[in-house]
């Protein structure tokens, strides 16, 4: 891994369209499975239901991942602007090419005005990781942001199930509590945190301005997201009220308000 780091550190943008074919690769393979009864004849949901399971794939990959980083090297979390380890540095490159892979994947299929939320998240993350990939700071920072994606296990999870009708099943309330301990313990702490090591360390951070930003841009839609999980989840509104109130109008938006 040593000898590998000085070939990825010099030429990063190479190594991220590496692992973005590969997780296209992935996506083809994925898309040979069957899929669930009542998908096969309707577009929009067949497309949903894999392109999270090529998320979910990557979720499990970079969460375990990222926590074992950490695991391994405490420093990272004391140190986001300037530490990192070359398997840490991989890390950010297998991910920065899924998110590309998954932008345009999102674009290219026709759901991108229906996905604008996530196509957000995906500019705003692509562009630190890039920053850390060509600068080599904040590697650490982008390492623990990926804690995430252990929450994102769940997330995918719960929203594969839903587009399979099971609901009522014994797997989706049991998913649905872990899905919520995760949100909390690795998406919202691991979000916060790094936006208060750049509010703590900002007077000597490289563009922290710009970092503080976008962190506050992404805590403020995670948060939303969180309000329509447990709106959803755990506070249900009947169906009459989302008649009258005109949700779940079309596919996409049935999707971001699940």
């Amino acid at each position: 891994m040593e000898g590998m780091l000085p070939v990825l550190q010099q030429y990063p943008g190479l190594s991220i369209l590496t692992f973005s074919l590969l997780f296209r690769v992935v996506h083809r393979l994925l898309h040979s499975l069957p899929l669930p009864k009542g998908l096969q004849h309707d577009e929009f949901r067949a497309w949903k239901w894999r392109n999270l399971s090529v998320s979910l794939v990557h979720s499990l990959l970079t969460g375990t991942w990222a926590v074992t980083c950490v695991i391994l090297r405490p420093e990272l979390l004391n140190n986001l602007h300037s530490y990192y380890t070359p398997v840490s540095y991989l890390l950010i490159c297998v991910s920065s090419g899924y998110f590309v892979q998954d932008a345009g994947d999102i674009i290219l299929t026709g759901h991108a005005w229906g996905s604008w939320e996530f196509l957000l998240h995906h500019a705003l993350v692509i562009w630190c990781f890039l920053y850390a990939l060509y600068t080599q700071r904040y590697v650490a920072g982008a390492v623990i942001a990926l804690f995430v994606e252990v929450n994102s296990v769940t997330l995918h999870t719960r929203l594969m199930l839903k587009l399979a009708g099971a609901q009522s099943s014994s797997l989706y309330r049991i998913n649905k509590v872990l899905n919520l301990l995760t949100y909390v313990c690795f998406r919202l702490s691991a979000q916060f945190y790094i936006t208060w090591y750049i509010i703590r360390n900002y007077s000597w951070l490289d563009h922290g301005g710009y970092f503080l930003a976008s962190m506050i841009l992404i805590n403020v839609m995670i948060l939303v997201y969180f309000y329509r999980l447990l709106r959803s989840d755990f506070f249900p509104r009947s169906k009459s009220h989302l008649s009258q109130n005109g949700t779940h109008n079309n596919n996409s938006t049935k999707f971001l308000n699940d």
